[in-house]
């Protein structure tokens, strides 16, 4: 039996005037289909997406909606809340608790910004020194990161007790009299935002350290031949060099910062008369501390949250891009 083998037609096909033109190619039908590593690359990715979706996406979404509709709790539970629009963000700009919510909110987050940040540099620029025992003290400064935030906000509230706490405890030792830390209006405020700084400072410590490692020896070795001292080796090449470390150890302060409610509500619940009420303390008074809860104020405070750290989030893209194309 013969075989026919059926070969490609490479004839010459002539056009319409009988010249003889080049052969066409014959049509194959091809159909790109992901490689091996870009199927790789979607299976790494989509734990991550489902999980910003489920966890982040969701919940902000849910507590838009909230923001927008007058729940009650059975609204809440049936889910037939009527919309209102802006009304309720327009009744947290009315409450006369906004303005002094926002003061507070303000000065708990620079103030413990600032110190959190300038105590954990001077600690970092410290152990950089690599002396005895450097290693031991900076695992002994990671004790109050490592805590849980109820252990640390109830040490606190023990340690500043006007009655039996061991702060009046010393102070009354050197011949000054109680303080009531925790009862007084003047005094709530500087209470949260010390013990939030003593909490913080670790975290500064260790990634400001982290950031000053990358730096090389050599920098400092010509400083210091060419006669600079000790301050302006940090002024001159520290500190510049560590601007991007820097940016984004405030920026995560920052959104940490702005959201601490576990501090606060242990030793003051925001009191005594809202002297040391945030918006992350309000919003859980609104959401959950009364006997008839208001869910659409507290989750528009919520939100005035959520905004102020988008803000600062977006100015910290902005500067870091600037600075890259410079």
């Amino acid at each position: 039996m013969n075989r026919t083998t059926h070969l490609p037609d490479h004839r010459p096909v002539r056009d319409r005037n009988g010249a003889d033109t080049a052969p066409l190619p014959a049509r194959t039908a091809t159909r790109r289909r992901p490689t091996s590593p870009q199927w790789a690359a979607w299976a790494f990715l989509a734990p991550v997406t489902l999980y910003l979706a489920v966890f982040y996406a969701y919940p902000l979404y849910r507590n838009l909606d909230l923001s927008l509709r007058n729940y009650t709790v059975r609204s809440f539970v049936q889910g037939n809340a009527p919309f209102t629009g802006l009304d309720n963000y327009k009744a947290v700009f009315d409450d006369p608790t906004f303005a002094p919510a926002l003061l507070h909110t303000v000065v708990f987050t620079v103030v413990c910004l600032v110190f959190q940040y300038g105590i954990g540099l001077a600690l970092a620029v410290f152990f950089n020194q690599h002396f005895r025992l450097s290693a031991t003290l900076r695992a002994l400064f990671l004790v109050p990161w490592l805590l849980p935030l109820i252990v640390s906000a109830s040490t606190w509230s023990w340690m500043l007790n006007s009655d039996s706490g061991i702060v009046n405890s010393a102070l009354g030792a050197v011949g000054i009299g109680p303080v009531n830390w925790l009862t007084s209006p003047d005094w709530s405020l500087p209470s949260v935002i010390i013990a939030n700084i003593w909490i913080g400072v670790p975290f500064n410590l260790v990634v400001l350290y982290s950031g000053l490692q990358s730096i090389p020896a050599s920098l400092y070795e010509a400083a210091a031949l060419d006669g600079a001292n000790a301050w302006q080796r940090f002024w001159r090449i520290t500190f510049p060099l560590l601007r991007p470390v820097s940016a984004i150890t405030l920026l995560l302060g920052l959104v940490y910062t702005l959201k601490v409610f576990d501090i606060i509500w242990i030793m003051t619940k925001g009191g005594p008369a809202d002297s040391s009420t945030t918006f992350a303390t309000w919003s859980y008074q609104l959401g959950f501390g009364n006997l008839l809860p208001a869910f659409g104020p507290g989750a528009a405070v919520g939100n005035l949250l959520v905004v102020a750290a988008l803000v600062f989030g977006l100015i910290y893209l902005r500067a870091e891009r600037k600075q890259r194309m410079s």
